[in-house]
């Protein structure tokens, strides 16, 4: 890792008009094998969550990539046509500090519905 950079926790909530699960799904199946570090995906019908980690040197930069990752793989994912309507970007100590949930740098989990 560079000297400068840090790894960040990004959280990136999307959501538009509904279609059906099982494509969203899929497309965020297709996405994870896209895209290295994703460890928490969930759906439903007209939202979705990705979290994964982030190397970048700033707070800025880590959200900057953020807001394209959704966008960048649309086509070759298949994902809906949503927008970004969250994101949370947090150092990695910071999260850990928070202690909500394990540090997920190696529990890569499957797709899930979201619980709401």
């Amino acid at each position: 890792m560079d000297e400068l950079a840090r790894l960040w926790h990004v959280s990136v909530t999307v959501a538009g008009d509904a279609v059906e699960p099982l494509i969203v799904r899929n497309a965020l199946r297709r996405l994870n094998e896209q895209r290295a570090f994703l460890h928490s995906l969930k759906y439903a019908g007209s939202r979705a969550e990705i979290k994964y980690w982030e190397e970048a040197e700033t707070l800025v930069d880590a959200s900057s990539l953020a807001l394209r990752v959704w966008n960048e793989h649309r086509d070759s994912a298949g994902l809906p046509r949503w927008e970004v309507v969250g994101l949370e970007v947090l150092e990695r100590q910071v999260f850990l500090a928070r202690g909500i949930e394990q540090d997920p740098m190696v529990d890569v989990q499957d797709v899930t519905p979201l619980p709401f």
